[in-house]
């Protein structure tokens, strides 16, 4: 059979080898990942290295084009995987990590002569990577060195100017017709989720069944939702086998899931691996739940997490491609038409999301920046920073680059977490092995509880049988002697940013050593710990729940963590208390490992923890006498140059005014007898003194010579208690500053009498009256019928007057 992508192999042949690089566009079906390679085989005289984004989708592609070549596999067309490889001398398909350990391993490519990329849309990290590099490699090294970008949904423009302007070869492709049915409801949160998703999907599955010939593949989000409408299919005729296709399921059951049924009629439930590469013969129908799973890396909290998210319009269109590739089919999307609209054109990149750890780890093999390379969309700065301190933290870069750890941790296939522990693992290599090869794969046991030892001793039963394949590998690269550490001293090795301990309560939450809070499940066999090492989380912004972890034991952190621990002595406030707390403490990033009294704090650790108290309290919570506020609201009267006395300044400044002065208190209630006025006064050299003197004087002096203090609670009105017998003789009111003292005139006894800010009108209109009162009152004391005209007097008339 004539593919469509026949058409445009003159051209695109003719174009790579004239200008050494080019961008094909290709829709599903068009058959560019089989004829390609062939088609450039008599032109390239090295080998061709052909890169795929999943597993099974390399094997499929070797295979194919091997039997298109009328040859075995093996022979020119080969395959090669982390753990999985078959040579071949002329054509290898390889996926996307491989390229990356090619290029680190042998920066020339010596004996590769093509690099094709394809389905370059899905933007994988590690294609976007191998792109980078490639295109370094050709620019600095191998002029000659061909680079082909394949892609069927891609905007091809901005790759092709990364590509330095490469040409783009467009082919219009050919799929059979595809009858497309949208639902008639949008279906509701809750039903896009668990069972009620499983039960919607089951029910289109029958019902597209009914209305069609041919087999069926349904595109779900994952593992879960694939398992549970298993489980509702299982009733279906005999002649319609079922089967699951995900990236964790076995070889052989992968393969059966694509192979043509052999009798009947199959429904293939899958994950998004079978939107490209893929051909599943006999599929005529496509049914789309519209559900797409993937991981969100957050840099803060060092934790991915899965997040279920609707499909984008670009891979809407590959899944309905499915159903057309062979002979016209139909496909039921399970949202509306209206729906559409509000779909994302294309998934963000996986580099935007996801943890760069690896990353960081290739750029500083590679002896590169980010930024020296040409990436299509630039790693984010603060992720990209995290994954960096990370690697430093675990010994493979220092200030001057990759050391010989990271060149080791490097070359070990797996995340550099689980690399270094393997490196590290002592005695205990083949334990670190098989969790490595755990913490890589799907969770078998999801729901059994978070405890990773349930999992290692189920290592030897058949659904652990591709880990324990992996961890057979991987043991290769674990160290072989050494004190053989605890399972859970192991993982701390891995993630020494997430070791958890316990707060106190009842309810099982822990903080972690990176600084975030988990917490497990109150049922969970592992709630009882005191300390974890934390491997997997839900990835919860706020508390994330524990999925998988190990205990461990404080001397094992003492022992493997030594140099990530620090002693801190702190006098911290109480609030519970309500008091300074001295602490010696042992810590592991936030972590308080251990927390013991420290008997003998100094008077300036002390000090500190009372400022944080008196910030959390507010200054009231110091003993303000009369005099205390009193100088405090003549200094703001005054203002600059005088300091500013507020309670936003006094607070932020509390550790140069107030905390030389504090000794010998340790709570509130000290706090509370503290007299605030020689710290205020200390504020102010002697020519601020005199001026607040000056400006704002702290007394009035009567006539008679006594001093009585001005309250200035009110800067724009003072006042001053004075009886009435000193002001007589007063024919001007007293200021301060040009603004009038309010008087409150007093009675012998000190009882206020009359309050006024105009003494000479007081003296002629209501003295009269007070006179009349006071002189009955008071008859000893002179009550003169012209008191601006009367001497002053503190004192009562002579007996006989």
């Amino acid at each position: 059979m004539v593919l469509p992508i026949e058409s445009v192999l003159p051209e695109l042949t003719s174009a790579l080898l004239r200008e050494g690089t080019a961008v094909l566009q290709a829709p599903p079906g068009a058959g560019k990942t089989t004829k390609v390679p062939i088609a450039l085989l008599p032109h390239i005289s090295g080998r061709i290295v052909m890169l795929e984004p999943r597993r099974i989708a390399a094997r499929t592609a070797a295979a194919r084009i091997a039997e298109l070549l009328d040859e075995p596999l093996g022979r020119r067309v080969g395959y090669r995987m982390r753990g999985d490889s078959v040579a071949g001398t002329r054509i290898e398909v390889v996926t996307e990590g491989i390229l990356t350990r090619m290029l680190q391993t042998d920066p020339e490519l010596s004996g590769t002569d093509c690099l094709i990329f394809d389905e370059f849309h899905e933007r994988s990290l590690q294609a976007d990577l191998g792109l980078a590099l490639a295109l370094e490699v050709r620019g600095a090294l191998r002029e000659d060195l061909r680079i082909l970008v394949m892609s069927a949904t891609l905007d091809a423009e901005p790759v092709a100017g990364l590509m330095g302007g490469a040409p783009v070869i467009t082919s219009e492709g050919r799929m059979f017709p595809v009858d497309t049915h949208w639902a008639d409801t949008a279906l509701a949160p809750a039903q896009r989720r668990g069972r009620a998703l499983a039960d919607a999907v089951a029910a289109q599955v029958r019902g597209a069944l009914r209305e069609n010939d041919g087999s069926a593949l349904v595109f779900l989000p994952g593992q879960g939702e694939i398992n549970m409408v298993a489980q509702r299919l299982g009733d279906l005729p005999a002649d319609i086998a079922v089967h699951p296709l995900y990236g964790a399921m076995p070889i052989a059951a992968q393969r059966a899931a694509i192979a043509p049924a052999k009798q009947g009629r199959k429904v293939v439930l899958a994950t998004s691996i079978a939107e490209t590469s893929l051909t599943i013969e006999g599929v005529r129908i496509v049914i789309d739940a519209g559900l797409a799973r993937r991981a969100r890396f957050d840099p803060a909290s060092a934790m991915s997490r899965l997040v279920t998210e609707r499909v984008t319009r670009a891979e809407a269109e590959q899944r309905r491609g499915r159903a057309g590739r062979m002979q016209p089919g139909v496909c039921y999307r399970m949202w509306t038409k209206g729906e559409e609209g509000a779909l994302a054109a294309f998934a963000p990149p996986e580099i935007t999301d996801a943890d760069l750890v690896p990353l960081a780890l290739e750029l500083a093999t590679w002896g590169a920046q980010a930024s020296d390379l040409s990436f299509l969309t630039p790693p984010p700065e603060r992720a990209l920073a995290e994954a960096y301190a990370l690697l430093h933290d675990l010994g493979c870069i220092d200030r001057t680059g990759l050391t010989a750890h990271g060149r080791a941790t490097a070359a070990v296939p797996a995340h550099p977490r689980l690399a270094h522990m393997l490196l590290n693992a002592g005695g205990a290599g083949r334990v670190a092995a098989d969790l490595a090869a755990l913490l890589e794969a799907r969770d078998p046991m999801r729901g059994a509880g978070s405890d990773l030892s349930v999992r290692l001793k189920a290592m030897h039963t058949p659904p652990f049988a591709e880990i324990r394949k992996e961890a057979k590998r991987l043991s290769r690269f674990a160290a072989k002697s050494g004190p053989r550490h605890s399972t859970g001293a192991l993982l701390s090795l891995a993630y020494p940013d997430r070791i958890a301990k316990r707060r106190p309560g009842d309810a099982p939450r822990y903080h972690l050593s990176g600084g975030k809070g988990v917490k497990l499940a109150a049922e969970d066999p592992l709630a009882p710990q005191t300390l974890l090492v934390v491997a997997e989380t839900d990835g919860h912004p706020t508390e994330a729940t524990v999925r998988l972890a190990l205990p461990v034991t404080l001397p094992e952190i003492r022992e493997l963590h030594a140099h990530r621990l620090r002693e801190v002595d702190i006098c911290e406030w109480s609030k519970r208390h309500r008091k300074v707390e001295p602490r010696q403490r042992t810590m592991l990033g936030a972590l308080i490992l251990e927390d013991r009294h420290w008997p003998d704090a100094p008077d300036d650790a002390i000090a500190a923890g009372l400022v944080e108290g008196i910030r959390q309290l507010g200054l009231d919570v110091l003993g303000w006498s009369k005099a205390s506020r009193l100088l405090r609201t003549r200094i703001g009267f005054v203002g600059p140059p005088l300091p500013d006395v507020t309670d936003d300044t006094l607070l932020a400044t509390l550790e140069e005014w107030l905390a030389p002065h504090l000794h010998g208190q340790r709570s509130a209630a000290d706090l509370g007898r503290f007299e605030p006025y020689e710290p205020l006064l200390n504020l102010l050299d002697w020519s601020q003194r005199q001026m607040l003197d000056e400006r704002a004087p702290s007394q009035f002096t009567a006539p008679t010579g006594t001093r009585c203090p001005i309250d200035w609670s009110d800067p724009a009105h003072p006042s001053v208690e004075v009886r009435l017998q000193e002001v007589f003789g007063l024919t001007t009111h007293p200021t301060v500053n040009g603004i009038p003292l309010r008087i409150d005139l007093l009675s012998p006894a000190r009882r206020a009498v009359q309050t006024t800010s105009d003494l000479p009108r007081f003296w002629a209109t209501s003295y009269s009256d007070v006179r009349k009162d006071m002189r009955g009152r008071y008859p000893r004391h002179p009550w003169p019928e012209d008191p601006a005209a009367a001497p002053p007097t503190n004192r009562v008339k002579p007996r006989g007057t």
